[in-house]
């Protein structure tokens, strides 16, 4: 039962990138952490003070980041490159499609202050297309943890994966539910299993998804929550297996419909076993000024949207 869930703190999940590199630059000295202007943001400053030796702070450079990453990796170096998710992403595709993603690179692409809940920043800091982006790369990883933890051990997880990494995390304090010990890139969590709904989420939207699997089942519904931390390798095993259950299902995501994890959700379906889907995330639009919380209300993202979908859904089956 999700009622059983145990919130054990609340903290950003950018926190959780900057204490688990630094856990991974002591038992790995082949890391290294690169910046474009946007250390304290990114929670360096202890990567900073442990190993100044193996930080290199790029500035509003972001193309020459990616470039000086590439090249690191023909040493035999882990870099790990730190700004927000616009500037690792929209700002320069280009270096990571040609430079990275082609050759295959193992550069860790870390992305701060992503989705709506980057708040008053606005639109042109909140950008909503980025796992679409970077899952369209062949070779791409893609993952986007659901708390500090999780954050924490992805960060941790992948210095010993083998390939360019896209590693998506936030800015607002968020609660604490998930163990370390639960994340493996690639293998869906599921949190909850059910028989009358899938809810499949990443990122802040997990814990929305959660909110939103109690109140379905005070009103007696049996819903299934999985946290796809890992965007791409998709589980899909765990995806079809679940919606084999359920034969309905509702994504939540802090990004647009268009290109992410609800489309990713729907070819796996498409494929193997169809049923009716409904989308919570943004609708081709760009986000604006405000706060967090008021803007996942505004478009749509809260736990009320979900529950409106998961009902929705099953009335579609």
């Amino acid at each position: 039962m999700l009622n059983n869930i145990q919130v054990t703190g609340n903290k950003d999940t950018r926190s959780g990138f900057g204490d688990g590199i630094l856990e991974a630059a002591r038992k790995n000295p082949n890391i290294v952490a690169l910046t474009a202007d946007l250390a304290g943001s990114l929670k360096l400053n202890g990567f900073m003070k442990e190993f100044p030796e193996r930080f290199i702070q790029c500035g509003i450079a972001e193309a020459n980041m990616m470039g000086i990453a590439a090249g690191l990796t023909i040493g035999g170096k882990i870099p790990y490159t730190t700004t927000f998710a616009n500037f690792s992403t929209g700002r320069v595709y280009d270096q990571i499609r040609q430079s990275i993603a082609y050759s295959g690179k193992n550069v860790k692409i870390c992305a701060s202050h992503a989705g709506l809940t980057l708040g008053e920043d606005g639109a042109t800091h909140q950008i909503l297309e980025d796992i679409g982006l970077m899952k369209m790369l062949p070779g791409m990883t893609v993952i986007v943890p659901a708390d500090y933890n999780q954050t924490k051990a992805a960060t941790m997880a992948i210095a010993d994966y083998e390939g360019p990494v896209y590693l998506r995390f936030g800015r607002p304090v968020w609660p604490i539910f998930t163990l370390e010990s639960d994340f493996k890139i690639g293998k869906a969590q599921t949190i909850c299993e059910g028989t009358d709904i899938s809810i499949f989420a990443c990122g802040h939207l997990v814990w929305k998804a959660i909110e939103a699997g109690k109140i379905l089942q005070e009103k007696g519904f049996s819903v299934e929550v999985i946290n796809i931390h890992t965007i791409k390798p998709l589980d899909e095993t765990a995806i079809i297996a679940s919606i084999k259950k359920t034969k309905c299902a509702v994504t939540a995501e802090e990004h647009n419909i268009i290109g992410g994890l609800g489309d990713s959700i729907a070819q796996v379906a498409a494929r193997h076993f169809p049923i009716p889907i409904e989308y919570i995330g943004t609708h081709d639009t760009f986000g604006e000024s405000g706060k967090p919380m008021e803007l996942l209300k505004k478009y749509g993202l809260e736990t009320d949207d979900i529950v409106n979908a998961a009902q929705k859904v099953m009335a579609r089956k």
